[in-house]
């Protein structure tokens, strides 16, 4: 940017195990889309720029392949649900053409075979009186139902990889719990991986398998989602926890992470965290920010890591 350059993300690091839900946490602004965008290739540039690192699918470095057989990956093999419908959405194309081109473009299918197959898709995803609505528009639908018409666009061609970004976003309680039950139902009948970007800690406590937790654009920690909630181990991931408001404690005043996110340009030195941090001390406010490392938690799982100088001391919410 004309201030200079900001690395949105930097040192990110992690796996997706086939069938397996990988959730990444983070507050607004802590590089949890850009990631996402990353992966699938679709960063605005300019102004931004992958200048490094290695996205690798089954062997195959993603970076690497020629433009043409990265977008052939996009929907096949990984694909992705934004998290607002609405603007994602085409709002002068009818849904179901929408969701058709992905089979005239991918599979060469003509028209009809195309739209019934969108047809398909929309009462697979539960949209009632899908042959008549596959020819209505996107403000013609509710919120809810156009989040199920972005999951039917993204499993179209069975992905083995979805990636989920704030996928309940704007959503009454309800809706969330049946687009999450969706995706559920979904992940079990094809075996796909999905990785659920989010900032709501109640909406994975049922979902993921694991979580890794995203500050400034870098993980600061990956636990399985018991010893996330039962034992965080990064000051951060404790504060996310104790800011959750909870039926069982009534009357007091809820916590929150004094201050606010580091600018991107001016990065502090040593741990980003430690202006907002309660436990930092001058080892955390230079040098180079804490590696993520493993915490030596014989209570916690083998893959467990926290980029904090004191891990090895777990915190107890």
């Amino acid at each position: 940017m004309r201030s200079g350059i900001a690395k949105a993300i930097n040192g990110v690091d992690f796996h997706l195990d086939q069938g397996e839900t990988l959730a990444i946490l983070g507050e607004s602004g802590s590089g949890k889309s850009v990631t996402a965008q990353a992966i699938m290739g679709i960063i605005d540039s300019p102004p931004g720029f992958v200048t490094g690192g290695k996205v690798v699918y089954r062997g195959v470095d993603l970076l690497q392949l020629p433009e043409k057989q990265r977008r052939a990956t996009r929907g096949p093999l990984v694909s992705m649900i934004f998290q607002d419908a609405l603007s994602s959405l085409n709002p002068v194309f009818p849904v179901g053409w929408q969701i058709a081109e992905m089979f005239r473009v991918h599979r060469g299918m003509n028209k009809s075979d195309s739209m019934a197959e969108a047809v398909r898709l929309m009462e697979k995803v539960q949209i009632p009186a899908a042959k008549e609505r596959v020819k209505a528009f996107p403000h013609q639908f509710s919120g809810g139902m156009r989040q199920r018409i972005m999951i039917a666009m993204a499993i179209a061609l069975e992905p083995e990889v979805l990636i989920a970004d704030e996928p309940t976003t704007a959503l009454d309680v309800t809706v969330q719990a049946q687009i999450m039950g969706l995706l559920r139902e979904l992940q079990d009948d094809s075996g796909m991986g999905l990785i659920l970007i989010t900032h709501d800690l109640g909406v994975v406590a049922d979902v993921a398998d694991r979580i890794n937790v995203m500050y400034a654009g870098r993980m600061v920690e990956t636990a399985d989602v018991a010893d996330i909630y039962s034992r965080p181990a990064h000051p951060y991931t404790k504060g996310l926890i104790d800011s959750i408001p909870r039926l069982d404690q009534k009357g007091g005043t809820l916590q929150a992470i004094g201050g606010l996110p580091p600018n991107l340009l001016a990065m502090p030195a040593g741990c980003a965290f430690h202006p907002r941090c309660p436990r930092a001390t001058d080892q955390c406010r230079s040098g180079e920010p804490p590696a993520l490392l493993p915490v030596p938690d014989p209570a916690a799982s083998p893959n467990r890591a926290s980029a904090c100088h004191f891990a090895q001391e777990v915190f107890h919410g």
